[in-house]
Order: structure tokens, then sequence, then C-alpha cells
């Protein structure tokens, strides 16, 4: 009789094992249940702002040694997107102080940015081109990557708080060599 049971035993722990090795060997790309697979990005809805920059909330941030224009960021405008993407509104000064503002965001996962409008009259205008850009961190007017590798992201992932993203912001703030000259407030 014990060996009946033994008999009895091996088969039903066979079965067992051939109906665990079944189930798993469903396609995980039919169940959507694929953890190695690659994430699609899939943007959120952007609306473009209702109003111009205001000037008490721009912050000036640090650039590059090599820039001529200054940089600024509206606080107020600054919007951590549940779908990984920063946005932003940046104000640049030329030398001759004349200015140009943008409606931009930046994606930490893959740093890259996007232009989405410009200010033009006091209304902005949406840009009907607009697509994700490969940041360039090795130009003098690197601004995008600037503000990406230091304050709105950490590393590869999306900086999700406001207060870490201002501090990290404040030209006074500034923790390098030599004070840079070439943004606002900066001496």
């Amino acid at each position: 009789m014990s060996s009946f049971f033994r008999t009895l035993s091996q088969y039903v722990s066979c079965i067992c094992a051939a109906l665990t090795l079944l189930a798993c060997a469903g396609d995980p790309m039919q169940s959507g249940l694929d953890p190695f697979a690659p994430m699609v990005f899939k943007e959120g809805a952007t609306k473009m702002p209702l109003n111009p920059p205001n000037p008490s909330t721009l912050l000036p941030f640090y650039v590059s040694q090599h820039t001529i224009f200054k940089f600024a960021v509206d606080t107020d405008s600054i919007l951590i997107g549940a779908d990984g993407v920063t946005r932003y509104i940046v104000v640049m000064t030329n030398p001759s102080g004349g200015q140009q503002a943008q409606y931009e965001g930046i994606r930490c996962d893959s740093f890259q940015w996007r232009l989405y409008g410009n200010l033009e009259n006091s209304a902005w205008r949406e840009n009907p081109l607009s697509s994700w850009r490969g940041i360039q961190n090795n130009v003098p007017n690197r601004y995008q990557a600037a503000l990406a590798q230091g304050a709105f992201c950490n590393f590869n992932s999306q900086e999700k708080n406001i207060k870490t993203i201002l501090q990290s912001l404040n030209p006074n703030g500034f923790t390098g060599g030599t004070k840079p000259t070439n943004s606002f407030g900066i001496q």
C-alpha cells in the first residue's frame, strides 16, 4: 500500500510541476505584465500659461561662465507633472537688455527638453513644431542642462519637491569655487 501512495505522490508532484510550468508559459506581451518590457512615455496634456512671467517671481540661475546671456525662471510657473515632465517659464536676457520668454518642459529620464511656446506681444504662442530634443551640455547657452542637472532632476529621475528645486535655483546658494558673474543678482 505504501508503494501505491508513493507512486501516486510522484504523479501528483509531476502534474503540479507541469501545471506550474504551463501557467508560466503564457505570453507576457499579451497579458501586459512583462516587468522587463521597456516603458513607453506618454506625455500628459500641456496647457499654455495664461499670463506673462511675473517679474517679482523671476529667480535667476547660473548657466555657464561662457554665456553672455542672463537666465531666470518664473518660480510660480514651475509644474512638476505626474507624467515625469517638469514645465516652466524661462526668461532670457541678452546683453543689450532685450528679453525673450519661453514655456518649456524637461524630462529627466531621457535628458530631453521641449519648447511648448513663446511669449509674443504679451500673449503666449504655441510652437506647432514642438518635439522632444536632447539637452546639449557642451554649448555656452546650456540653460536646459543647467536646470536639469542643477535643480529639476536627481540624476535621471524627476525632483518632486518644489522647495528643493527653489533652493537649488537660488543664486545665493551657489557652492562652486568662484561665484559666477553672468546671472541676475550674482556678483
